[in-house]
Parts: structure tokens; C-alpha cells; sequence
């Protein structure tokens, strides 16, 4: 089939970056959200994003206007999948959340409509059945979208096989590098390396074996790197960190999670709330002297 109106379940940090190289990319996007406020936000996000694309020469002026001109917004969940021929799905990394948002998805979208969701951690099966068409059902997620173009291709053991061609021609459009998943596995296969960094500097610091910023500074010299472990939370968002880590029931990952969890009711989500670990939108690892000794 060919895919030309893609409707975004979900306008968040990620919903956004979709939606938006969606557009740019030719696609009709319809941004769908459940209240007002949320898709005001994702607007002066994506306009943030859009002047950044232009000041780094990956974005034209004509270009930005006629990727917004592809682009629309609404609070009905009908309306946004009227016409739609593939579906991003971007809802809080919460079971029940993505259980009840497929279950309104399954009865409303039409029959030619594919289903994938943007999931961190949960596994398509889990979502399939409950979205009625688990044939038509895959993962399909994206990393940064912009600066880090892989997206992650995971079918679930009835996924019409005919999908993943499909996923892959999709996925090149986008921009993005596809990388096919055979197995399910949570986290797919960057996540589930990044989890093994972040976990062990959540033990590092639960357990006071180190300060954050020297947890940092012993990532980013060692490797390179323009930003350590706490660093990339804060880009993630420590709600969508915690989200991952408190499902885990060992004894260190729910130390982690009651930390995050710290931070989360203060409303330090990361740099989209303006403080996560570090204080944004000049965060002290990018200060010239945090990484001398």
C-alpha cells in the first residue's frame, strides 16, 4: 500500500520529532493528543526544533514552511484517524495507558490503517491483540530522530510478514537508518545496551560510590563523549526513565527508581521542564571547565 496520511498518537518529546520528519519528509501528519494545552506545547517545541534544523543547515526556511503546512492538530481521536494509513504511537510508557489507547485505536481506525508503536521497553505482543488487527501490528521505533536516525523494526510472532519490507521503504523516507529486530526484546537493541550504562550508574550513584557529575566525567572522557549517563536522562526524560525502571524488581533498579521518582515530583523531568539532573538550557557539562581535572 502507499502510505500518504500518518496520524501521531501521542504529541510528546518523541510524538513530536516523528510527526515533525514525517512532514518534512512529504507526509500529511495529524498530531492527536487529549487536551488543548499539550498540542500549544508540542507547537512551540517543534518550532524550537525547527529553528535549531535551520541554524545547523538541515532545514530551509521553505522547507519549514511546507512541512507545517502538511500539519494539523486535534483532540478527536475520530477525526485523526479518518483517512489514516499508518499509525505512530508515542502514549506514556505505562501498560494500561497503551492498553486502553489501542483499544479506542482498533475500534475507530479504518481497515487499511498500520499500527506500530514507539515503545521504549514494552513488547508488541503485549499491545497486538488488544488493538484487534495484530496482524497489522508492529514496533516501530525511533531514537532522536534528527541527530540519532535509527529506527528499530520489531514484529511480534503474528505480524504479517509483508509489513517489515513495507517498514523498511518507510523507514529510508524518514530519513532513518532501519535496523530489524528477529525477536522480540525489551528494549530492542540500543535501549537494551543504554540500560546496562544507565543502570550501573544509577547503582553507582544510589549506592554513593561517586557523585553524578563524576559519573559523568569518567563517561565522557573515557569515551569521548559530549554527555554522560545523567546527561542522556535528562534527555530521555526521568519520567520515561522511571517508567522502565521501576517494572524491574531487583534491589538496584528500584533504588534508581525511587531516586528518579524524587526528582519527578519536584518536576525535574529533564530539559523539557527546564531541570532534570542538570539545569537547562545551560546544563554544567557543557560548561568548558566541567571536564577539567
Amino acid at each position: 500500500m502507499q502510505i500518504k496520511n500518518i496520524t501521531i498518537i501521542g504529541s510528546g518529546t518523541l510524538g513530536i520529532r516523528i510527526g515533525l520528519q514525517a512532514a518534512i519528509s512529504g507526509y500529511q501528519v495529524i498530531f492527536y493528543d487529549i487536551s488543548e494545552p499539550i498540542l500549544d506545547q508540542a507547537k512551540i517545541v517543534m518550532d524550537k526544533i525547527m529553528r535549531q534544523l535551520i541554524k545547523g543547515n538541515l532545514l530551509t526556511e521553505e522547507m519549514k514552511a511546507a512541512a507545517l503546512s502538511r500539519m494539523s492538530y486535534t483532540t478527536d481521536l475520530k477525526s485523526a484517524l479518518t483517512d489514516c494509513d499508518f499509525i505512530s504511537e508515542s502514549v506514556t510508557e505505562e501498560l494500561s495507558i497503551k492498553e486502553k489507547a489501542w483499544k479506542q485505536i482498533g475500534e475507530l481506525a479504518p481497515a487499511k490503517t498500520i499500527f506500530t508503536t514507539n515503545t521504549s521497553y514494552l513488547l508488541p505482543s503485549q499491545l497486538a491483540t488488544i488493538s484487534d488487527r495484530p496482524e497489522k501490528f508492529c514496533a516501530f521505533h525511533f531514537h532522536d530522530v534528527f541527530y540519532a536516525r535509527v529506527v528499530d523494526i520489531m514484529p511480534h510472532p503474528t505480524t504479517d510478514a509483508s509489513l517489515i519490507p513495507l517498514l523498511q521503504e518507510l523507514g529510508k523516507s524518514l530519513n532513518q537508518v532501519p535496523v530489524i529486530v528477529k525477536k522480540e526484546s525489551p528494549g530492542y537493541i540500543f535501549n537494551f545496551m543504554l540500560m546496562a550504562l544507565l543502570g550501573a550508574a544509577g547503582r553507582l550513584k544510589t549506592k554513593d560510590i561517586a557523585s553524578m557529575e563524576d559519573i559523568d566525567r569518567s563517561w565522557m572522557v573515557n569515551f569521548h563523549m559530549p554527555t554522560g549517563p545523567f546527561g542522556i536522562i535528562d534527555n530521555i526524560g526521568l519520567d520515561t526513565a522511571w517508567h522502565v525502571v521501576k517494572e524491574r524488581d531487583d534491589v538496584p533498579s528500584q533504588s534508581f527508581a525511587k531516586l528518579l521518582k524524587e526528582y519527578i515530583d519536584a518536576g525535574k523531568l529533564g530539559e523539557k521542564t527546564g531541570e532534570g539532573f542538570y539545569k537547562y538550557p545551560k546544563p554544567a557539562y557543557r560548561d568548558v571547565d566541567f571536564l577539567k581535572g
